[in-house]
Parts: C-alpha cells; sequence; structure tokens
C-alpha cells in the first residue's frame, strides 16, 4: 500500500483578523496609570521594562524625554518590599 503524504498549508500570520483602527482606539483608551500598572507588573516580574522619563539634563534641549531602564531608575524588584518594617516597641 502506498503512502500519501500531504502539505499542510500552515499560516505565516502576518495577517490580522482585527482592524487598525479597532487596535488603535483600544490603545487610545488605555490612560497613563494602565501603562504605569503594566509597567510595574513587569518590572516586578523581572522583565526589566523600558520607561520614557524626563531627561534630568535641562542642557539637551533636543533630547526632552529619554528611555532607561526600570532597573535603572527604580532599582532591582528583587529587594522590593510592599510591607512596612515592624517596630520594635514593646
Amino acid at each position: 500500500m502506498a503512502i500519501k503524504s500531504r502539505k499542510k498549508y500552515t499560516s505565516a500570520g502576518i495577517h490580522s483578523s482585527v482592524s487598525h483602527g479597532i487596535i488603535q482606539a483600544v490603545k487610545a483608551d488605555r490612560t497613563h496609570l494602565d501603562k504605569l500598572g503594566f509597567i510595574t507588573d513587569a518590572w516586578k516580574a523581572f522583565k526589566n521594562p523600558w520607561i520614557t522619563i524626563e531627561n534630568p539634563n535641562k542642557s539637551e534641549t533636543n533630547k526632552r524625554h529619554i528611555r532607561v531602564r526600570t532597573n535603572d531608575l527604580w532599582g532591582n524588584p528583587k529587594f522590593f518590599n510592599m510591607k512596612e518594617p515592624k517596630s520594635n516597641e514593646n
């Protein structure tokens, strides 16, 4: 008996089934706090995302904002602790 071989088509995934206008509208509806929440969640998950801040060097007028890594700005999340330290009041 002969073996039949079929070549199955696999999509490259380069086309979206969602309209570009809808994607832009969803992104526009996000507030600054939503975006900051996504960044802090990624930072706490040890992902080290980029964040845009105002340039601390005011003499560079052509670069009003710069992108930095969150670990450089906020420190290592490994040492981040939301709990308040216990007081030693006896």
